[in-house]
């Protein structure tokens, strides 16, 4: 943890949370936000890349930062990140959950630890601390969400990770009419392939032109993503490609739709947590 920040119960400091902070999706967040003027709290796994990222970000941009290394997948970790961030007496004016687990492959071959860690990163810690951070609002509130496309269909051989991000995306989209009324604004974002990890670089490439066509760059996600939540947005779909295969996914008939998802998801194989 950094102290950067200094404690200050009667004025407290509006800091902008951002968790898997020192992912590609989450750096790119961490960057748009620090350059428009807010105050960065960030956490991610790794206590170095945080203190590398924050150290960057306080140089580049001028803003204060405060971060916590939590492991997403120890429920201990996320109360210790909780405890840490009332401690301090932060409010909060964005909420950005980036933190997420892409494992991909049949559900059969996951062990029960890979489908318990899949379920925590992606729901469990995202809807915990959301929880508990709408508490220590600041005024103006914005709560983003990343879930994914993979989250508007089942989808065979991605099947866990698909479900747990169509709970975020039902989840939030309940929240921004339930929290209309408290002037908090909430967005789920819905990206296709996004040029992060050098493993999902490549499995974009290896879609040929679909995986182009459907592919974005953090920053593009990121910058979009921002917009669309001062917008007060309920679903933001990055790219028109996207939008088209959102589209067609409501109106094919499911059967259809599960085939060729099953077709083609089951030619990939891959865990990077």
């Amino acid at each position: 943890m950094n102290n950067t920040l200094s404690v200050d119960n009667k004025n407290p400091i509006e800091v902008a949370f951002i968790s898997g902070a020192t992912g590609g999706i989450g750096k790119a967040f961490a960057k748009q936000v620090a350059k428009s003027g807010f105050n960065l709290f960030l956490t991610g796994r790794s206590l170095e890349k945080l203190e590398k990222l924050s150290k960057e970000i306080s140089s580049e941009y001028g803003v204060k930062t405060d971060y916590f290394a939590c492991d997403l997948t120890n429920e201990s970790a996320v109360n210790h990140l909780i405890g840490y961030i009332k401690e301090r007496g932060y409010k909060i004016n964005k909420i950005i959950n980036v933190a997420g687990i892409d494992t991909q492959k049949a559900f059969r071959l996951f062990t029960q630890e890979k489908l318990t860690q899949m379920v925590k990163v992606n729901a469990l810690s995202t809807i915990s601390i959301t929880h508990a951070l709408i508490e220590r609002r600041a005024d103006n509130l914005e709560i983003l969400t990343v879930a994914s496309m993979s989250g508007a269909s089942p989808m065979p051989y991605f099947a866990l990770y698909s479900a747990t991000k169509s709970l975020l995306i039902n989840l939030f989209t309940s929240l921004h009419y339930e929290l209309k009324g408290l002037g908090v604004k909430v967005t789920v974002v819905m990206p296709g392939g996004v040029y992060t990890r050098a493993d999902v670089i490549e499995q974009i490439n290896g879609q040929g032109l679909w995986g182009k066509l459907s592919a974005k760059s953090p920053e593009f996600v990121a910058k979009r993503s921002l917009r669309a939540v001062s917008k007060n947005k309920v679903k933001y779909i990055p790219g028109f490609f996207n939008k088209f295969l959102y589209f067609i996914m409501q109106i094919a008939p499911k059967r259809l739709v599960l085939k060729f998802i099953a077709r083609r998801w089951s030619k990939i194989e891959k865990d990077a947590f």
